[in-house]
């Protein structure tokens, strides 16, 4: 069973940037694809974006394409989250999940493996 650790997390001021990274241990994550997902307070869990085992192929929901970008290390066995341009309505718990399988899924319950999240807060 893989375990997922985030980290990266903050307070920053409107516009400015963060890098969140999910690091696994446990088992490799070179046959898991892996997404972002975000919750804010009162609001249900939302798909950030999501990028294949290899790297190769990304999908991002639409209020982040062109602001976030999502890349993966497997031989750190980590995964990143750059978020660039932040906005207060940013501000939320993004977690990292897991699922194996060469298919990108941007529902949660298509995912297995959780981490248990780290606070991104954008101030205004």
């Amino acid at each position: 069973q893989v375990q997922l650790v985030e980290s990266g997390g903050g307070l920053v001021q409107t516009g400015g940037s963060l890098r969140l990274s999910c690091t696994a241990s446990g088992r490799t994550l070179n046959n898991y694809n892996m997404a972002w997902f975000r919750q804010a307070p009162g609001k249900e869990r939302e798909f950030v974006g999501s990028i294949s085992w290899s790297g190769r192929y990304t999908y991002y929901a639409e209020y982040a394409k062109g602001r976030f970008s999502i890349s993966r290390d497997n031989a750190r066995n980590t995964v990143f989250l750059q978020m660039n341009t932040l906005q207060p309505e940013d501000t939320a718990i993004y977690y990292c999940a897991a699922r194996p399988g060469t298919q990108l899924a941007v529902t949660p319950l298509s995912y297995n493996t959780w981490g248990q999240g780290t606070q991104v807060t954008v101030s205004s």
